[in-house]
């Protein structure tokens, strides 16, 4: 087996590289040398467009005619780049008898070192190599990885390179220090750095340096959104906040996929509520919020959905700053699009539908009456979100005020899970329908023109039910 390579992060700074070969290739590896502060010759009879410039301009050193081994002489390292291997092997064996390091391009044989894929945040850099197995794959894996970490990280980098004697001489003891980073980097601090104020953060920083090390740091909050189930929905930013979570507080509809993606250790607490049914009320709630945050715990109030629709998140958070507790938010992907999506319904479309309101069949106890006349309206798309159990009403409703009782619906149980739904129909037949069927919740209901479309672009899970898709009770019935 092959043994397998040792990761070092050279230090080129204007130290001597040689780059042999004069095309595009050598073009691209002489931009990532220059970025690292090298000195670069380049050796080959002729340059590209772009290489002839950057030697016009003095940045690089062109030495015309053809490779000899002369040249690694006085270089800490070199770059094979031409498309002939019997050059590109020449190169390769005088730096062996000189001990420089070569990288021959997409040739792992001849090669000394290898050029690894390269997450870049400033200072911070990640590298992904496959000892020039699969370049592909390691392509793939850093655009995987890419999104995951965001341009915050090399700010912050920077930031504790700033103060890294300053954070060694306060903490001398590693363990000490470690624990004094961990609770740093579940803080403010980099909450701060990602919402733009580095100012404060250096300030959050040099506060939780002044304070005692096994002192509680600052608590704060994230309202994170789930998305409707699937956990594949979920966004990297509520991935990253699972991932710091020291506790978290979730709704009954997060899905078991959801919270298995949160750190393992923190500590979760099931504050659901369904209909007609609370065994959480909001005030106990705000109240765990709150006791969790003063303990200088990083809490994360995960949702189904998004936070900010029909999730009672303005009324967090508004407990939150009224007690002067840090927050911020993370979107999620409502059901309505979510379910309407897993059902291959489309929510607008230019002939059937230019407006979409998203209703609730739930309010507060002082909430005024909908405007039913509005939401009986032709050409518009109504998602209706937590109305399993008013579904009667709601059909007798919008017919009496004029929604023609022809149009379709589609009512989407579990959307986007395994167990995933979809019972279509006309409003007439909308409450009888899904009682047949025993809709129950979480479901999602879309009436409009674009229901119609769950028949004919449904991917996902089984077929729509359809009026020919009765349950043998109701078939005798019918009979």
């Amino acid at each position: 087996m092959t043994a397998p390579l040792f990761p070092l992060f050279a230090d080129l700074q204007d130290r001597a590289v040689l780059v042999v070969g004069g095309g595009s290739v050598a073009a691209r590896k002489v931009e990532a040398l220059l970025g690292a502060g090298a000195r670069i010759t380049v050796g080959a009879p002729s340059l590209d467009a772009r290489l002839h410039a950057l030697a016009e301009a003095g940045t690089i050193i062109h030495r015309a005619g053809n490779f000899v081994p002369d040249w690694l002489d006085t270089v800490w390292l070199a770059v094979a780049a031409t498309d002939d291997r019997a050059v590109n092997r020449a190169v390769a064996d005088a730096g062996a008898a000189r001990r420089v390091f070569v990288n021959v391009v997409d040739d792992a044989e001849l090669s000394s070192f290898q050029v690894p894929s390269l997450i870049d945040r400033g200072p911070l850099q990640i590298a992904i190599s496959t000892r020039g197995a699969a370049p592909m794959l390691a392509r793939h894996l850093r655009e995987t990885l890419e999104a995951q970490f965001d341009a915050s990280l090399g700010v912050l980098t920077e930031l504790l390179g700033k103060h890294r004697r300053k954070i060694r001489t306060r903490l001398p003891d590693l363990g000490q220090r470690r624990r004094w980073f961990e609770r740093l980097l579940a803080g403010a601090v980099p909450r701060l750095l990602r919402q733009r104020q580095p100012l404060q953060a250096e300030r959050a920083l040099l506060t939780a340096l002044g304070e005692s090390a096994q002192g509680p740091g600052e608590g704060s909050v994230v309202l994170v959104g789930a998305g409707p189930g699937d956990p594949g929905l979920l966004t990297l930013r509520a991935l990253r906040a699972l991932n710091e979570a020291d506790v978290i507080l979730h709704d009954r509809l997060v899905s078991a996929e959801v919270l298995a993606l949160a750190r393992r250790d923190a500590e979760r607490i099931e504050v659901g509520k369904q209909a007609g049914h609370h065994p959480t009320p909001q005030d106990d709630i705000h109240a765990l919020m709150l006791a969790h945050a003063r303990a200088g715990r990083r809490v994360v109030r995960l949702k189904g959905g998004d936070p900010f629709v029909f999730g009672r998140g303005g009324e967090e958070l508004e407990v939150l700053r009224a007690h002067g507790i840090a927050y911020e938010v993370v979107p999620g992907i409502t059901a309505a699009l979510a379910c309407a999506a897993y059902a291959g319904i489309p929510l607008t479309h230019r002939d059937h539908a230019q407006s979409l309101r998203l209703i609730t069949a739930h309010s507060r106890d002082c909430g005024a009456p909908p405007d039913w006349r509005a939401l009986a309206a032709e050409r518009q798309t109504l998602a209706v979100y937590m109305g399993v159990a008013e579904l009667g009403s709601l059909q007798a409703q919008l017919i009496a005020h004029g929604r023609e009782a022809t149009t379709p619906f589609a009512l989407i149980e579990n959307g986007s899970r395994p167990e995933q739904r979809v019972i279509t129909g006309t409003l007439a037949d909308l409450a009888r329908r899904a009682q047949t069927h025993a809709v129950v919740s979480p479901a999602l209901l879309i009436l409009g023109e674009v229901a119609a479309f769950a028949t004919t672009l449904h991917w996902f899970g089984a077929a729509p039910l359809t009026h020919a898709d009765l349950p043998s009770s109701e078939l005798r019935s019918a009979a």
